[in-house]
C-alpha cells in the first residue's frame, strides 16, 4: 500500500500496521537462509508481507565475505526505497559490505521518495549514517531479519515489533545493566551505533564532520581492549567526539573481560566531561533493545535510562 507523504516539517517514517509490505535486503555479507527463513517467519507472524529483494540470496563473484556484488546490493536497497508500496527496509544481515555499496546510492531520488522505516545494526552503521546525512531521517539500530538474536531470543523480536507497530510505548529505554559510567543527564539527537564502522567511516563522504549535540550509541563485537582504545583514540583525535552531549553505551561481546573494557572506555570518554551511560542493552548482546536514531533525547546516566522525545516513527499510518 502506497504512503502518504508526510508534512514537510516531520521526516519521521510512518509506524507499521498488519498488511503493511517490507523488503528484506543484504547490504553487507551472505546471510544464513536458515536463520533468514526464521526470521521471515517472524515478521510474517506480525502480519507483515515480506518481500525478498532479488540478490539477498547472492554471494559475490569473487570475495565470499560479501553478498553479491556492490552494483546489486546497492541497487536492490534503492529499489526497495524508491518503491512505493513497500513501508520498510530491513537489512538481513550486518558482517562487511556497505562501505563498498553506499557511494553507489542515488540520494538525490532517495530523498524525493517519502520517508520509510529502515532497521539494522553492526555493520548497517555506515548506512545509518548516510541516510541521516542524505536523508534526515530517523532510522533504527536493531535487529536484522536472518541474525541469531532476532530469531533466537523473544524479547529481542519483541521489542523490535514495539518499536515498529507502537513506537510510542518503546520512548524509555534501560536494561538490567545500565548504570553510570559517568554520571550526570544530557539531552541531544540519537547517533551512533558500531564504534569501528564509525572510526573506518572518518574522512568519507558519509561522514559527519561530529557528532556535537548528539547523544552518541556505542557498542561492538569482537574488539581487544586495545583494539577499543584505538578505535575511541581514532574518533577523538579525528574531532568526531567534539561537541558530543552525552554517551550510551551498548554491549561489548568477544571485546574481552568487561573490566577491562570499562577502564578503556573510562580512561578515553571520561576527560569529554559528558555523561557516559553503561551497557544500555543494545547491540550485539544475546537479548537486544532495538534504539532509533536520529531523535531527540534525554539521557540520565544516573537513572540507567535513554528517554526519547518523541516515538520514532509518525503514529498516523495514512
Amino acid at each position: 500500500m502506497a504512503r502518504r507523504q508526510p508534512h514537510h516539517t516531520d521526516r519521521r517514517p510512518h509506524r507499521l500496521v498488519p498488511g503493511d509490505r517490507v523488503a528484506l535486503v543484504g547490504p553487507s555479507s551472505p546471510v544464513d537462509l536458515d536463520r533468514l527463513a526464521a526470521g521471515t517467519e517472524i515478521l510474517r507472524s506480525w502480519g507483515l508481507e515480506v518481500i525478498s529483494s532479488e540478490h539477498l540470496h547472492d554471494t559475490h563473484p569473487t570475495l565470499s565475505h560479501l553478498a553479491g556484488s556492490d552494483a546489486a546490493r546497492a541497487a536492490d536497497f534503492q529499489r526497495a526505497w524508491l518503491d512505493p508500496t513497500i513501508a520498510a527496509v530491513i537489512c538481513a544481515r550486518g558482517g562487511y559490505g556497505v562501505q563498498r555499496m553506499v557511494d553507489l546510492l542515488d540520494w538525490d531520488a532517495l530523498r524525493a521518495a517519502p520517508p520509510k522505516v529502515m532497521a539494522g545494526f553492526s555493520d548497517v552503521t555506515v548506512l545509518h549514517e548516510a541516510v541521516a546525512q542524505h536523508l534526515d531521517i530517523p532510522t533504527l539500530y536493531g535487529p536484522m531479519a536472518s541474525g541469531a538474536t532476532f530469531v533466537d531470543d523473544g524479547p529481542t523480536a519483541e521489542h523490535l515489533r514495539r518499536t515498529l507497530f507502537h513506537p510510542a510505548d518503546t520512548q524509555i529505554l534501560t536494561s538490567p545493566t545500565a548504570e553510570p559510567l559517568v554520571p550526570g543527564q544530557a539531552r541531544g539527537i540519537t547517533a551512533g551505533g558500531c564504534a569501528s564502522a564509525l572510526a573506518t567511516d572518518r574522512g568519507t563522504p558519509t561522514a559527519r564532520p561530529s557528532f556535537a549535540g548528539t547523544i552518541l550509541l556505542l557498542e561492538d563485537v569482537n574488539e581487544h581492549p586495545y583494539q577499543l582504545d584505538r578505535i575511541l583514540t581514532q574518533l577523538l583525535r579525528s574531532g568526531a567526539l567534539d561537541g558530543v552531549a552525552g554517551i550510551a553505551l551498548g554491549s561489548w561481546a568477544g571485546c574481552g573481560t568487561l573490566d577491562r573494557v570499562r577502564r578503556v572506555m573510562l580512561d578515553r570518554l571520561a576527560p569529554l566531561g559528558v555523561p557516559v551511560l553503561w551497557e544500555l542493552g543494545f547491540g550485539h548482546g544475546p537479548s537486544t533493545l532495538t534504539v532509533p536514531l536520529g531523535v531527540p533525547a534525554r539521557l540520565d546516566a544516573d537513572a540507567g535510562t535513554l528517554t526519547l522525545e518523541e516515538p520514532a516513527l509518525r503514529e498516523d499510518t495514512r
